[in-house]
């Protein structure tokens, strides 16, 4: 089925769908695409955002290790998003808050204290799909490493919780979980990990919070992303899947909210993968990021065939995913 290729393909298409109609109003994006949104690549190559870009150099830094540990993966880590950080591919918009913390990384600081500790923006858990990709993990290890790659820019319980989410969304889906199971089963991973911070992987993290215990604060990023899953159950629920998904699910621009919309859309038909694109990218909101973690769930699911074989050597960097993709398929 080549799940991994297929996610990582995914990711990558929905990045670029979701390109032109970021910042774009719902109204604007209807008018030009209609109400499915872009279904189909444009340009040679179709270009992808700064979402693409760091989920590559999470990947390439997972593949760079040996065995994974904090110690090991965070100076690889490091070094790649520095490398992200100087390149002059870098022109896509990046994110502040991951310009701001690979700056302060570029000095050497601990990363507990060049990461953003106030900023849950969804540049924490965009990036984050390779580590549910990666086979043979242990759990530690896939729970600790979503969290790190998420924690060396957005410190923030929230957005360490919600990389988590997405990274096991991905692995569950690769695995073959059922669709229709999914949210249940994030939903019940926030209760299981609500108190458990991992301090392998995140020390000191939590005392720049504020917060009374380690445990306090994880489990604020645990009951967010709970509240916004909750608020997809609702909206699936509801059944009435026109208009703006922002709007019932949240705009994106924030972690859980980036998790939450992306599961909305993909949920509502997700054995149609390029109309989940399409959605996701017919959004209010921060459409590239909301589509790129769609596509990535959809391609998990149902693997690299599912996807327009035309677009494998249209997309921007596809060498680069290929040799992922092999690398875990």
């Amino acid at each position: 089925m080549r799940a991994a290729s297929g996610s990582l393909f995914g990711l990558a298409y929905g990045d670029s769908l979701g390109k032109p109609t970021e910042f774009q109003e719902y109204a604007q994006i209807v008018a030009r695409y209609g109400p499915g949104g872009p279904r189909h690549l444009e340009g040679e190559p179709a270009l992808v955002t700064d979402d693409t870009q760091m989920a590559l150099a999470v990947g390439e830094a997972l593949c760079e290790v040996g065995t994974l540990t904090p110690e090991v993966f965070e100076p690889v880590l490091r070094r790649r998003f520095l490398e992200w950080a100087a390149s002059p591919e870098n022109d896509r918009a990046p994110g502040m808050t991951c310009l701001r913390a690979c700056a302060a990384l570029a000095d050497g600081r601990p990363w507990t204290r060049a990461t953003q500790v106030e900023s849950k923006g969804c540049g924490a858990n965009m990036r984050v799909t390779p580590v549910g990709l990666m086979p043979r993990l242990s759990e530690d290890q896939r729970a600790g490493a979503a969290q790190l790659q998420a924690g060396l820019t957005h410190g923030h319980p929230t957005g360490l919780a919600a990389s988590e989410l997405t990274a096991y969304a991905c692995r569950w889906l690769s695995d073959g979980l059922a669709p229709a199971d999914l949210l249940a089963a994030l939903r019940g991973r926030c209760d299981e990990q609500r108190k458990i911070y991992r301090v392998e992987w995140l020390g000191s993290l939590w005392q720049r919070s504020g917060a009374a215990s380690p445990e306090d604060f994880i489990a604020t990023g645990w009951d967010e992303c709970a509240a916004a899953l909750d608020r997809v159950a609702q909206a699936l629920a509801a059944g009435r899947y026109d208009g703006d998904p922002c709007l019932v699910t949240g705009a994106g621009w924030i972690a859980e909210e980036a998790l939450a919309t992306a599961l909305y859309v993909y949920l509502i038909s997700p054995e149609e993968p390029v109309a989940v694109l399409g959605r996701g990218a017919a959004s209010s909101g921060d459409s590239d990021s909301i589509a790129c973690l769609a596509g990535a769930f959809a391609g998990a699911a149902l693997g690299l065939a599912a996807w327009p074989a035309e677009w494998q050597t249209q997309i921007e960097y596809a060498d680069r995913l290929f040799r992922l993709g092999a690398a875990w398929d």
